[in-house]
């Protein structure tokens, strides 16, 4: 733990068996699993939906957005929701929620049904994530959290690269409905593997609640998000995404002078002032929108689109497959090496961006996926871990909540720039966006972090 912030190493920790705390593991992890193919799996499944469902088409990308737009919306009031009371029982809800909804959308019948049932899918998978990391953090000590969050990215990792197939072969199965079905019987075992523990309450929890802060941050993040999502889409009227960035700006108006005003934030300002801790958000943010972008631009450029199906397979999996290997390596390299294997990994993706400009070779793309696959897998879970060590364990739902935020909102905006510039200069470009992403996170990061952040 690095020096300076002696607050955060007194925190309350709950004295849990080594059998119980496998289990609060492994039950997040069961969780992690679900929230990729929650989101690939939906995006497949849009065209034949739209097709087979009655209702307006425009309503199709809704089935995404709302998902997206309500699990980043509600991230920040469910993780201070669980910090305040039954941290396990907060999970175990989102979970039943997920997998309610999950059966419920097999069974929609028309499309309004179905985005309504992802509005409330995307809270439950919110109240998943924020209880599963204030699980963690509350019976998980500092110095054990980079060995937990490489667990959860190898998961994460696998779920991720494994979820565009997976999907696939739900449809070829099941259809459609199919697709919402799995990750909802996965999120009801995760929900299983809770019972029996404690509820883990923390014995004292401030009478004050700054719920109009919560609010206003998920109504500015919801809109934000949904706004830059609606961006991508074509044909999309312009007044759909101004209007949303118009309430983004005015929820962040108002949010400002609600917070300054509220004794007890709901925003954790506190660990906003830690460099670290916003550098490795920040760092996560640009590796996510690297592996986006690319997953999108790879298969447009030029050469690619000579390549067979095997060839094209192998590029893909090139850039995927890593983050399922590497994780728990990547964990280990990190008690030592966090902040340099952050930066090198970074500034490695953005020469490979620049690389990219200059050429589209088949070899080239192959070397490129090779490379980006490697750096996104050698730090996958790495930030996370690290910035989380900065998190007291009474408010780790919150802590890890603004991260996933701030993530999930970096992530977002490289893929609506990139989408943008690619549409006036070419599918490398998207590219160079995400590589200048890349470069400004590593200066951060390098500005930031202690040289030896153990």
């Amino acid at each position: 733990m690095a020096l300076g912030f002696p607050l955060f190493r007194s925190a309350l920790m709950f004295a849990l068996s080594s059998r119980q705390r496998r289990r609060v593991l492994w039950a997040a992890l069961i969780s992690d699993a679900v929230f990729p193919l929650a989101i690939t799996g939906a995006t497949a499944v849009v065209p034949d939906v739209t097709a087979r469902l009655p209702g307006a088409g425009a309503l199709g990308p809704w089935i995404v957005l709302a998902y997206n737009g309500l699990f980043a919306a509600a991230l920040l009031l469910a993780g201070a929701t669980a910090d305040r009371t039954a941290r396990t029982r907060v999970f175990a809800v989102g979970n039943i929620v997920v997998a309610a909804t999950g059966v419920l959308s097999a069974l929609a019948p028309d499309l309004l049904s179905l985005v309504v049932l992802r509005v409330v899918a995307g809270v439950g998978a919110a109240m998943c994530a924020a209880g599963g990391s204030s699980m963690i953090l509350a019976v998980y000590p500092p110095q054990e959290r980079r060995r937990v969050y490489g667990y959860a990215g190898a998961v994460l990792g696998s779920s991720l690269a494994l979820g565009p197939v997976v999907a696939q072969a739900l449809m070829a199965i099941g259809g459609w409905p199919l697709v919402f079905v799995a990750p909802g019987a996965v999120a009801a075992l995760a929900a299983l593997a809770t019972l029996g523990l404690p509820g883990l309450r923390s014995p004292e929890v401030p009478d004050e609640f700054d719920l109009a802060g919560a609010v206003l941050f998920g109504v500015t993040i919801a809109a934000a998000v949904t706004a830059l999502g609606l961006g991508l889409g074509a044909g999309v009227p312009w007044w759909g995404p101004g209007g949303l960035v118009l309430v983004a700006a005015a929820g962040a108006t108002w949010l400002v002078r609600v917070e300054r005003r509220a004794p007890d934030p709901a925003i954790p300002v506190d660990l906003l002032r830690i460099p670290a801790y916003r550098a490795y958000a920040v760092s996560t943010g640009a590796f996510m929108g690297m592996l986006v972008v690319g997953l999108t631009v790879l298969p447009q450029l030029g050469s690619a689109r000579s390549m067979g199906p095997g060839e094209s397979a192998v590029m893909l999996s090139l850039l995927t497959v890593p983050s399922t290997v590497f994780p728990l390596l990547a964990a280990r390299l990190a008690r030592r090496w966090a902040r340099p294997l952050v930066t090198t990994a970074l500034s490695a993706c953005t020469v490979t961006a620049v690389v990219l400009q200059v050429t589209d070779h088949p070899a080239a793309l192959l070397v490129a996926a090779g490379v980006l696959g490697l750096c996104l897998g050698l730090t996958e879970g790495v930030p996370d871990g690290q910035a989380l060590r900065y998190v007291p364990s009474h408010r780790g739902g919150a802590g890890a909540a603004l991260f996933s935020t701030a993530r999930m909102s970096l992530e977002t905006l490289t893929l609506a720039t990139a989408t943008g510039v690619m549409a006036a200069l070419g599918p490398s470009s998207g590219l160079a966006v995400a590589g200048a992403v890349c470069l400004t996170a590593a200066v951060i990061v390098r500005q930031a972090v202690p040289s030896r952040d153990t």
